[in-house]
């Protein structure tokens, strides 16, 4: 007859009992009630079809079977210990996974970083520099520094930055050449480029293109460095982040900020994430200083 063992965790009692001589001395070991104890061994016994101890007034002493699995039962402690260490050796030095746009990393952002490192040396971080939005729930990225205007996970838990404001930006050469617009309903004779991508919100794209006629947009740029860099060289007029023009020294802003482009920058960690001590050090350390960066 074919034994069935199903419950792993009877290998423990078994042992604490072949360790200590009975069950009374096991109880205490492993933290139960010693019936509770005398009714693992029972069931072990039963479920492997094999009597493992004698049992007298002097204790519980193996049978040549039970002498016969106790190799074997080492052995499965041995293995569940080195996996609860391997495991716990992974937990420690998992890296915290930070996702961004490339041009949040600025030297003082760094600095923050910097900072952190000299307090806690052992978290480690790996950065994910991408326009693209990550999914936070499905465990792609662990915390994103994020512009968004879509609805969130309700889930996710959440820290505002600022409000990210954005207008039409010229550079000097363009102004010389072409003027520049003093509203958005002052668009008519100018020219243009844009930034789109499929994997992001392309709300600035979408308002600019609503307003001025297909001719206008010389260029649409895949990669925001190229969209700036193309308005920094005089070709066309574009949309940027206020903050973000402030390193952009050669552009102009054609008017102020544009309401309905505005969005709530913000921190995101997952749940799962958040559970992790080292995580919340890092958050709590993190975003007052980098909210003050935006104030």
């Amino acid at each position: 007859m074919k034994s069935q063992f199903n419950n792993w965790s009877d290998l423990r009692v078994f042992l604490a009992v072949c360790r200590s001589g009975s069950t009374l001395a096991a109880s205490k070991v492993l933290g139960m009630a010693q019936p509770t104890v005398a009714r693992r061994i029972d069931a072990l016994e039963h479920e492997l079809g094999l009597t493992l101890f004698d049992r007298d007034t002097r204790g519980f002493r193996p049978t040549q079977h039970g002498l016969a699995l106790l190799p074997k039962a080492e052995a499965v402690e041995a293995a569940a210990n080195t996996l609860r260490d391997t495991a716990s050796d992974l937990a420690a030095a998992r890296p915290i996974r930070l996702t961004f746009f490339s041009a949040n990393m600025s030297a003082r952002v760094v600095e923050i970083f910097n900072d952190f490192a000299e307090v806690h040396p052992e978290i480690e971080f790996r950065f994910i520099s991408s326009s693209a939005v990550l999914d936070l729930m499905k465990g792609e990225a662990d915390v994103a520094m994020r512009i968004s205007r879509s609805p969130q996970h309700p889930d996710l838990i959440r820290r505002k930055i600022s409000t990210a404001q954005f207008t039409l930006f010229g550079s000097k050469s363009y102004a010389d050449r072409y003027g520049l617009p003093v509203s958005s309903d002052d668009l008519a004779g100018h020219r243009f480029v844009t930034f789109v991508r499929e994997d992001i919100s392309n709300a600035l794209h979408d308002w600019l293109v609503a307003r001025v006629a297909p001719e206008q947009i010389l260029a649409t740029f895949h990669e925001i460095e190229l969209a700036h860099a193309a308005i920094s060289s005089g070709r066309g007029l574009g949309i940027v982040n206020l903050r973000m023009a402030e390193s952009l020294p050669e552009l102009i802003p054609c008017f102020p900020p544009v309401e309905e482009l505005s969005a709530q920058h913000e921190i995101m960690i997952s749940p799962e994430a958040y559970r992790r001590p080292e995580v919340r050090t890092f958050v709590q350390f993190f975003a007052p200083r980098y909210a003050a960066i935006y104030k």
